[in-house]
């Protein structure tokens, strides 16, 4: 008897089995198996406990990615899905809010907050008005193609409206800081809108951003002292330059091919074979500005430990890059945020160890005397 009901049971999901891998999802399954490909998904239904729809995540992307599908062509048209830029346009404004802080203090937090809010928006102020200048010529790009404006997800009126927004937002946070600065900040706006098209005609577009990103240095020692001082702002915002000339060179060379076809021009197209050379030696200048910075500003052990890191950073990221790999060069160009989080940090730390310096010096006094 127990014979009997096993073999009717073993019939039935016989009958079963044959039956579902008939159907649409039993097939894929069968297929997948057949060929030795891993199966499409598992085909079990998930458990009541088991959460369903997307992990969450804490991204850049990701948080694109979630918002209202109606906003998501305009946060990645101001690059919120890709913040290394936001990064690199905001650290050289650290480090001369760091500079400008008293011996033994820490920055201005107010000020740190408020120009990381400006670096958001002029970024993306920026990024708007590159894709509008290179619409037609981001649909012929691999990498580009896909972007907001080129692929017709936002048209040229609204564009125009955003960026009008942005640059009015971005004008409320210029308008918190001292006169000094709000004529310094507005004068960086023709940097701004002309940068895009020196592409066209010059092989040194790497320049143009540079002395557009580095702008925050002039701005983040005037925000704090109401106005610059040559000998630290100037000196600092050539290594800002010359740091840009790095990181932006190694980025071009992930277009070189279709920027050389589609007749626009970069350092990556001048330098080819020689990058390398080049990248060194804005290097070395990088590092040579910022040591003087360091002297004029009577910078202490903690600063000059930073800098033989980032010089160490810096090597490690020339002599490794593959210039053929337009991967590897975004993993590389990435890496320049270490670069300048750790300038920063020497900063800080290196200014209050003057505070530490100072005390140790005026007790030494006192038991002299």
């Amino acid at each position: 008897m127990l014979g009997l009901s096993t073999a009717g049971l073993v019939q039935r999901l016989r009958v079963a089995g044959l039956a579902w891998l008939r159907s649409p999802r039993g097939c894929s399954l069968g297929l997948a198996r057949a060929t030795g490909a891993p199966p499409l998904g598992d085909w079990r239904s998930p458990a009541p406990s088991e959460p369903r729809g997307r992990p969450l995540s804490l991204s850049a992307a990701a948080v694109v990615s979630s918002a209202p599908r109606p906003l998501q062509p305009y946060l990645r048209l101001m690059r919120l899905d890709k913040p290394i830029g936001t990064w690199l346009l905001y650290l050289p404004c650290t480090w001369s809010i760091g500079l400008a802080a008293e011996p033994g203090c820490f920055p201005d937090w107010h000020m740190l907050a408020l120009f990381g809010t400006g670096a958001i928006l002029m970024r993306g102020a920026g990024c708007t008005i590159n894709d509008m200048w290179d619409r037609d010529y981001d649909k012929k790009v691999t990498r580009t193609a896909c972007r907001p404006i080129a692929a017709g997800d936002i048209s040229t009126f609204q564009s125009f409206v955003f960026l009008g927004g942005q640059l009015t937002l971005a004008l409320g946070v210029l308008l918190c800081l001292n006169y000094y600065s709000i004529a310094l900040g507005a004068a960086s706006l023709l940097l701004v809108v002309t940068y895009p098209l020196m592409k066209r005609i010059t092989y040194w577009p790497q320049l143009a951003l540079g002395l557009t990103f580095n702008w925050g240095t002039l701005l983040g020692w005037s925000a704090i002292k109401g106005s610059c001082d040559p000998s630290v702002c100037l000196p600092l915002y050539f290594s800002g330059v010359m740091w840009t000339l790095v990181y932006d060179t190694i980025y071009a060379h992930q277009d070189k091919k279709d920027d050389a076809v589609i007749g626009l021009k970069s350092t990556a197209l001048l330098f080819r074979e020689k990058t390398k050379q080049w990248l060194s030696g804005f290097s070395v200048a990088m590092l040579g500005a910022l040591s003087l910075v360091g002297v004029n500003t009577g910078q202490t052990a903690p600063y000059y430990t930073a800098l033989g890191a980032v010089g160490a950073h810096l090597a490690y990221q020339i002599y490794t890059v593959d210039i053929h790999r337009p991967d590897d060069c975004w993993y590389k160009f990435t890496s320049n945020r270490t670069v300048g989080i750790i300038i920063f940090l020497g900063i800080v730390f290196g200014n209050l160890w003057k505070e530490k310096r100072t005390d140790e010096t005026n007790i030494q006094k006192k038991v002299v005397e």
